[in-house]
């Protein structure tokens, strides 16, 4: 059942240091049957009717179950040790005779930080990301178990009545059970605010960016009038920038190619068009000039705040910070959302990717016991009771929020007791289970998240996202998923994330009049590098119909 990990090639990689190269010689848990991560052995509980050892009076030995969570570097908040934390250990934990323990992931570097954990056999019980391929790379290195669904069902039953389907359409790999998901509601947060006064100082209004043309044009005025650039960040570990410079209707065949969040696509028409405008931006000063050293969301953050760049991208949450900062250094600031039709080339859709129907992709760590599998499955299935998950979400009632007429916690954006929420309202604990709250019903859901969403004193800004984002969801589509591991991505990607970086930025960063001469150039380097490998692989498993 346990699949043998293979540390080989991952050792050559640069990604370990010299303190873990033993964990690049075992090759294996040395234990069939379960895993070897805790000595705990345990007693026999009886089995159930399903043949499934009976632990809902707790475990007969104390099971350390290892959690990852993101480390976002939220200030004054400790992710393996706070109030929830506590709560969580107190509720579930406790309960059941198990030790829950959170395994800090951070968050700009997790494959990073999953690897080197592995390599030190040291990861915690789930071993979990957003997106397939990186999940699928995982299961290449043979570091996941095989799973048997009856035992989730078994364990987990509330958890598997929201996420079985998805889990049987889209966890089964070489025909082996593999991953488990979170849901994913239809619904999404993320967005570019724009600086609304600078619009308008310059003739124009927020509606009038109606495609990528009226965008620059208006980002040539911003130049002129001295007011600033739009903002902008080294383009890395995701790669979905050409989708609105792509031809509407598309080619599955075409999208499953392409579409790759693990590795840039460098070769078609679509980048050459994004690309093209990138360095018409960068040349004629419309952009931030060092773009390329914005490589995580502080830095970009930083720009927008000192007044530098009238562009963000962000989660809207309503307890973000970014609106008070800017307005601390620019008091007459205004903002609103950036439509989406203002990326778009004239003649084309607002095309962007949608979300595969699951959040977290999750397997089982291969050397997890299968007592700490067990408690994985009763964990998430605690976390699905609808008062947990709650609580998770909203806090104390009476601290964190109260209750309005129609049920909905009323957020207390004030309260800084202990109680307090993490800054994306605790969000890294329940995405185990589901990607947005919900209620019972999808009005009062909606009602709920926009609530969520809204920071106070610019809840207008929800409403326009809710809008947005209803008006293009014709044109959000998900990527292929392949049902097997494609190993030239595996063995490419790495080393082609750094080479795309190098060509893309010399492509943009060049003058206008050798665009077209370095382009072709760096096209063939990026191929000849491994990149038409990879085209090759997936063009076979297209033609096998191999993916979904």
């Amino acid at each position: 059942m346990i699949k043998k990990k293979r540390w080989g090639f991952k050792c050559l990689t640069g990604l370990a240091v010299v303190a873990m190269l033993a964990g690049c010689s075992g090759g294996g848990s040395g234990n069939e049957a379960g895993g070897s991560k805790s000595s705990d052995s345990g007693g026999t509980p009886a089995a159930s009717a399903e043949g499934f050892p009976d632990y809902s009076a707790g475990f007969p030995e104390k099971v350390n179950l290892d959690i990852p969570v993101y480390e976002r570097a939220f200030e004054g908040w400790n992710v393996t040790d706070n109030y929830y934390t506590r709560w969580i250990q107190k509720e579930f934990g406790d309960k059941y005779n198990v030790s829950v323990n959170f395994v800090p992931i951070t968050r700009s570097s997790e494959v990073t930080d999953f690897e080197q954990l592995l390599a030190s056999h040291k990861a915690p019980d789930i071993i979990f990301h957003y997106d397939m391929p990186q999940a699928l790379a995982y299961y290449g290195e043979d570091v996941l178990q095989e799973l048997n669904y009856d035992e989730v069902k078994h364990y987990a039953p509330t958890y598997w009545k929201n996420t079985g389907e998805i889990v049987e359409q889209y966890g089964v790999i070489d025909d082996k059970p593999t991953f488990v998901f979170a849901s994913r509601p239809n619904a999404d947060n993320f967005t570019t605010i724009i600086r609304k006064d600078w619009v308008e100082k310059v003739g124009m209004k927020v509606e009038d960016l109606t495609s990528l043309e009226k965008y620059n044009e208006m980002l040539q005025k911003w130049k002129e009038a001295g007011l600033g650039v739009t903002g902008g960040s080294l383009i890395q570990n995701s790669f979905n920038y050409n989708y609105a410079f792509r031809d509407w209707p598309f080619d599955p065949k075409y999208r499953a190619l392409y579409s790759d969040l693990s590795v840039a696509d460098f070769t078609t028409a679509d980048t050459e068009r994004y690309l093209r405008n990138l360095n018409y931006q960068y040349n004629n000063g419309l952009i931030d000039k060092e773009f390329y050293l914005r490589d995580d969301d502080s830095k970009i953050k930083a720009e927008f705040v000192a007044g530098k760049t009238g562009t963000y991208g962000t989660y809207l949450t309503n307890n973000t910070d970014v609106f008070a900062a800017a307005l601390k250094n620019n008091p007459d600031a205004e903002f609103a959302i950036l439509p989406p039709y203002a990326g778009v080339p004239e003649g084309r859709k607002p095309q962007g990717r949608a979300y595969w129907p699951f959040g977290f992709i999750m397997g089982i760590n291969y050397e997890s016991t299968d007592m700490e599998r067990a408690a994985v499955w009763m964990y998430l299935e605690w976390m699905s009771q609808p008062e947990n998950l709650f609580f998770l979400q909203n806090g104390v009632e009476g601290e964190n929020y109260k209750l309005d007429d129609q049920g909905i916690a009323v957020r207390n954006v004030d309260y800084k007791g202990e109680s307090v929420l993490a800054q994306n309202n605790n969000k890294d604990y329940w995405a185990l289970v589901t990607e947005t709250a919900q209620y019972p019903d999808a009005e009062k859901t909606l009602e709920a998240n926009k609530r969520n969403w809204a920071p106070p004193g610019h809840e207008y800004l929800v409403d326009d996202l809710v809008k947005y984002y209803n008006e293009t969801s014709e044109f959000r589509t998900p990527d292929a998923l392949y049902t097997v591991v494609l190993d030239s991505v595996n063995d490419y990607k790495a080393d082609l994330n750094v080479l795309f970086q190098e060509l893309y930025l010399k492509v943009a960063l060049a003058p206008e009049d050798q665009f077209d001469k370095l382009y072709e150039e760096a096209k063939q380097q990026y191929l000849d590098a491994g990149y038409q490998e990879i085209l090759d692989e997936k063009q076979e498993a297209i033609d096998e119909g191999k993916y979904k």
